[in-house]
Parts: structure tokens; sequence; C-alpha cells
């Protein structure tokens, strides 16, 4: 019989820029009382990894430049936002009042290009907070610190919040993997009728980010980590970085 575990892990402080967050995740896991096995997964909140990594801006030391001054006119913004949010994208992929979906650096399509002001440990409307530069890299770190804390292999998503076209709602999403096939490919295997799949491609970092962030929240639920048990794969190790479309096979844009 199948099963599957998510603990979210209790005890964890809040992140400050320059924190060794393996350690301090490390320690809340050892106070938990909870010994990492192999294949477990962890999936870390992307708000506390910008964090320790500093990606904090300033508005008053944003200058905004003319696109971005036109731009929040029109979306109702404040232009040094803008600003931040133009520096971390290619492109404004549409926008209305409120709102903007851009394409950031990395391939991803979200509001804002992450750009965020929430839950930033006080009521500082002048700093917002960046998505970690590189969200693999940071994954494959703090495995590399729990394989050497801990003495188990275990696989790392760092995740966040999206919403998604078509669909009302935001859902977790993967933007950062290590241990694991982030994209997982079906192709060729038989379904139950014997017919081989021939499109088949699983975002399996995405579905375990999803299923965890039930437990990671979107308000003050404070729990940053969750605990994955119970998964199985065969396939290598993939990043994240895979299950960014590219924008030639992106039919919606």
């Amino acid at each position: 019989m199948k099963s599957l575990s998510l603990l979210a892990v209790p005890g964890i402080p809040r992140i400050r820029p320059g924190d060794d967050l393996a350690s301090i995740l490390g320690d809340a896991l050892d106070a938990a009382g909870i010994v990492l096995a192999e294949r477990d997964v962890l999936v870390v909140a992307q708000k506390i990894v910008s964090k320790a990594e500093g990606r904090y801006v300033t508005l008053a030391a944003v200058e905004p430049g003319a696109r971005a001054c036109a731009i929040a006119r029109d979306v109702g913004k404040d232009p040094r936002l803008v600003e931040v949010i133009l520096r971390e994208s290619v492109g404004v992929v549409r926008q209305r009042p409120g709102l903007m979906i851009m394409a950031h650096r990395r391939g991803w399509v979200m509001a804002n290009a992450g750009a965020d002001r929430s839950n930033l440990d006080g009521h500082d409307d002048e700093r917002v907070l960046l998505l970690p530069v590189d969200p693999d890299a940071s994954a494959a770190a703090l495995a590399a610190a729990f394989a050497a804390r801990h003495g188990v292999e275990v696989a790392v998503i760092v995740a966040d919040s999206v919403g998604r076209p078509f669909r009302n709602g935001i859902v977790g999403t993967a933007l950062g993997a290590a241990g694991l096939p982030a994209l997982r490919d079906q192709r060729g295997r038989p379904d139950l009728d014997g017919r081989l799949l021939e499109v088949t491609l699983t975002g399996f970092a995405d579905q375990i980010a999803s299923a965890a962030s039930l437990l990671l929240g979107e308000a003050n639920e404070g729990t940053p980590l969750v605990l994955v048990r119970g998964l199985e794969w065969t396939e290598p190790a993939v990043p994240a970085s895979a299950l960014v479309r590219e924008r030639g096979g992106d039919l919606f844009r």
C-alpha cells in the first residue's frame, strides 16, 4: 500500500540576511526529533531563502525611469516598485490596474516578477523582497548542507506560490530543486491498456511543492519548512529550471 506523509517542521525563527539557513533548519529538525532518511524531501519556502540571501530592495534607494513611471500611472502602483519589477523581468506579459504579469528573467511568468512586501518582519512599506538569484543553486546548497550534517542524501525544493492562467487561486510551485527529477518524462511508458504514452511530462517538483503548500501557508502560519516522506523515483536528478517552458513552445504568449 502506497502512502505519503507531510509534516510542517515547527520552531523556525524569523530569518534575517546572512543567517545560516541550513543550520537553523537543521536545528529545528533536531529539536522536533526528526531523523532524516533517504528520499526525504524538504520543501523550503522561497521567502526564507530570499531573506537569508539578503534579497531586499529599499524603495527609497530606487530611481524610477520613464518607462516605470508610465506603467505606474497605468497600473496604479508606486513607480519605484514598478522599476524594481522591471529590473527583475525581461518583459510585461499583461497589465491592468493593480496587476502586472511579468516574464521574469529566469523564465517564470508571475505577478510582479515575484517582488513581495508580505511577511517582511514588520510593516516597512519601503522594503521589497525579491526571489533568490538562482533557486536551483540555493536548493543544491541546502541539500549538500543537510547531507553533511545528517549523513543522508535528501532532496530539497524551494517553493513559492503562483497564480495560473485560466484558473482562479494560487498554488505551490517549485522555483528550485535538487536531489530529485523536477520534471519526469513518462513518454514511452504504457498506460493500463498497454498504449504507450507519447506526450506526458510530469512536473514532479511542482506536484510536491503544491502538496507542501497546504502546510506552508500564505499568511501567518509561520511554518516555512515541510518534510515530505514516502515518495519514490528512479530517474536522475533534474533541476527546477527544466520546468520552465521554452518561449518557442509556449502557445499562450
